[in-house]
Order: C-alpha cells, then sequence, then structure tokens
C-alpha cells in the first residue's frame, strides 16, 4: 500500500509549501498530478477570483487557489477533526482578510448563501454518496451564488460520474487523471 504524503501548494506565493494532512481513510486528497492539471486549466482567469471550496479538506485546492493569485477563497468543512486541520493549514496566510473558513455542512451552505457570488465552485465530496449531484442541484436552484461566467467543477471517482442536465448550467469538459475525474460545468447563457 503506498503511504500517503502531505499535501503540497504546487505554484504561486506559497508554493512549496506541505499541508498538514488528515489522518485515517476519510478523505481522499487530490493529487498533485490531479490539482496542477485543474490549475493549468483555470490559467490565469485565477487572478483576482473569488473561489469556493466546498468539502474543503486539508483545503489544498483553496490554498492552491489563493497562492496563484485569487482574491477571496472560502473554505467550508462539516468535520470537526478536518476543520481543525483545515484552520491549521491556514496559518500559512497571513491576511485573513482574504479567506473565511466555515464549519457547517456544505449542502445546507449552499441553500442559504446569497450574499456572495463565486467565479469558481469546487465541489469534492466524500465519495459514492451521491453527494455531488445534490450540490449541483442546490446550486441551479440557486444560481446567483455563481458569477455569470464561473464554473463549477467536480471531483469524483469516474465510477461515480453521471450526465446530468442543469436549468442554469451545463457541463463543457471533463478530464480523467486515474481514478480522479474533473467535470467542468459553465452558466448557460440565456
Amino acid at each position: 500500500m503506498k503511504k500517503r504524503t502531505n499535501p503540497r501548494i504546487i505554484s504561486g506565493t506559497l508554493k512549496g509549501l506541505r499541508l498538514k494532512s488528515i489522518p485515517g481513510k476519510e478523505t481522499r486528497p487530490i493529487t498533485d498530478r490531479v490539482k496542477e492539471n485543474l490549475f493549468n486549466i483555470i490559467g490565469n482567469d485565477i487572478l483576482e477570483s473569488s473561489f469556493l471550496d466546498a468539502f474543503a479538506g486539508t483545503g489544498s485546492v483553496g490554498i492552491e487557489a489563493f497562492s496563484r493569485g485569487a482574491e477571496f477563497v472560502l473554505f467550508i468543512e462539516k468535520s470537526k477533526a478536518q476543520y481543525s486541520v483545515l484552520d491549521n493549514n491556514l496559518k500559512c496566510i497571513k491576511d485573513n482578510n482574504v479567506y473565511s473558513i466555515i464549519n457547517t455542512d456544505a449542502l445546507i451552505f449552499l441553500k442559504t448563501l446569497s450574499s456572495r457570488s463565486f467565479d469558481y465552485i469546487y465541489i469534492a465530496p466524500p465519495q459514492y454518496h451521491h453527494i455531488w449531484q445534490n450540490a449541483l442541484k442546490i446550486i441551479d436552484e440557486n444560481k446567483d451564488i455563481l458569477n455569470g461566467d464561473g464554473w463549477i467543477i467536480v471531483q469524483i471517482d469516474p465510477v461515480e460520474y453521471e450526465y446530468l442536465q442543469f436549468e442554469n448550467f451545463s457541463e463543457f469538459d471533463q478530464r480523467k487523471y486515474g481514478n480522479t475525474l474533473l467535470v467542468f460545468y459553465i452558466m448557460i447563457t440565456k
């Protein structure tokens, strides 16, 4: 069995930083390869963007977004143990005005969020529980949380994938990296 290494920040102002990881098998952290490809796809559009890291875990993806130039990152994490690790990892960001961290259920949060919208919403929930589909349905019903040209990015195991149709956004790309699938959605212009 391959030993899991602590996630690291790949590029930007925090490049090389190793984050604390969450012990056990409760999470499946994004690999460096997948994360690097994700941010290569986003490219310079991350600059001055707002980023929601739902189901944040260690915060690796949201901290990478900040490191690469996102203006604001919101981290949502339900698990108290994971929240504690995430809170510790966020100490690397000296200005606490550029992020917020909330210890709550992401699905409930998405239903009630109305005061802010995001350029990127990253959804990487616990696997095999249909949570990603539920999160997308909630965002479709509460479309104002995604900016008009924003993206929703879902990280799942490829066996979980199913094509879903929504009223306010549609799938525009997929990228498979081993046992990780990134699915990209964008708002439908009407």
